[in-house]
């Protein structure tokens, strides 16, 4: 089969791990199915693995890719979802210390096969594209359970997303306007910015720049070079939600005291679940929501998505037709 592999990795020159050629057909184990993917899409996590982060050098080669939609066995069409829990888990599978996300321990969606848990299959909504399935199991997927399961907010409530750009930024927007909150981002970039309400934000700030009012929660994937913002930000008893730290881990500044004196909920947020992801795609079709897709591409030149992902000219999502 066709598939995206990584092969090698470098932290200062990723693209020389990529390889798009012929692999064997995943094996299957009890329990698992394969779905023929018409679909997949691209993920930071995928270049971050060719930098060798998250992905130990002793499991190479490994088949790259977390989003994807296709057919299954029974010719039934499905999306993916890429939270592989550990043998005998019960319950929240983000929640299991031993979960993995596909292409960590097992290989990817960037392929014509994919192998993975029978439980793991969600029927694809009749009224959602190949393409826009493809988009939604991991940026947002991570962006639903963010806003939907732990921000604690109401139609009507104001939301700022840190940084604009980014695919779980852009998936907040879109969920959090079709839903009926007031979404806000900061931006470095005004056209960034410009985009955000384009997509239904309400307001666009600059980055650290003071807001009109506080606001009832954060969603903060940045990490410290915007975490004084988000805490400052917050009205008393409000929400960060926090699902990465891009720009590092370790702010200057923790704002513990105002953190307990404001008594600020701070709530750690990974991925979702299988049944996350059944609702996010229904609230999709439900709500005429078209995931922001950057461009579509044949598998076999994947390597042209990659080398936009790693320049920055990414904005929205780069999903691979199979």
């Amino acid at each position: 089969m066709l598939a995206v592999t990584c092969t090698s990795q470098s932290m200062s020159d990723p693209l020389t791990g990529l390889t798009v050629g012929e692999r064997p057909e995943p094996s299957v184990p009890d329990g698992w199915t394969t779905v023929r993917l018409r679909t997949a899409a691209l993920n930071h996590h995928d270049v971050w693995s060719l930098r060798g982060v998250g992905l130990p050098a002793d499991r190479l080669p490994m088949v790259l890719g977390c989003d994807g939609a296709g057919v299954d066995a029974d010719g039934n069409e499905v999306l993916v979802h890429a939270v592989v829990s550990s043998p005998g888990w019960a319950g929240d599978e983000t929640l299991d210390p031993r979960r993995s996300l596909l292409s960590e321990v097992y290989d990817g969606t960037l392929a014509e096969v994919v192998a993975v848990p029978a439980r793991n299959l969600v029927p694809k909504p009749a009224g959602l594209s190949w393409e826009h399935a493809a988009c939604l199991p991991t940026a947002w997927l991570t962006a639903y359970r963010m806003l939907f399961t732990n921000a604690d907010v109401q139609p009507g409530s104001t939301v700022l997303v840190q940084g604009a750009a980014g695919g779980v930024a852009t998936a907040l927007v879109q969920l959090g306007s079709a839903a009926g909150l007031r979404m806000w981002v900061t931006s470095r970039d005004e056209a960034r910015g410009e985009q955000a309400l384009a997509l239904g934000a309400d307001q666009a700030f600059s980055s650290g720049a003071r807001l009109p009012e506080r606001v009832d929660a954060v969603m903060e994937t940045v990490g410290a070079a915007t975490w004084s913002h988000s805490v400052n930000s917050l009205r008393p008893g409000g929400t960060i939600v926090i699902s990465g730290a891009t720009s590092g881990d370790a702010p200057a500044k923790a704002e513990l005291t105002k953190i307990f004196f404001k008594q600020l909920r701070v709530v750690g947020s990974t991925m979702g679940t299988r049944d996350e992801l059944e609702r996010l795609s229904r609230f999709v079709v439900d709500a005429g929501i078209e995931p922001l897709v950057d461009s579509v591409l044949p598998l076999a030149d994947a390597r042209e998505g990659f080398e936009a992902m790693v320049a920055g000219r990414v904005s929205g999502k780069v999903v691979f037709t199979i």
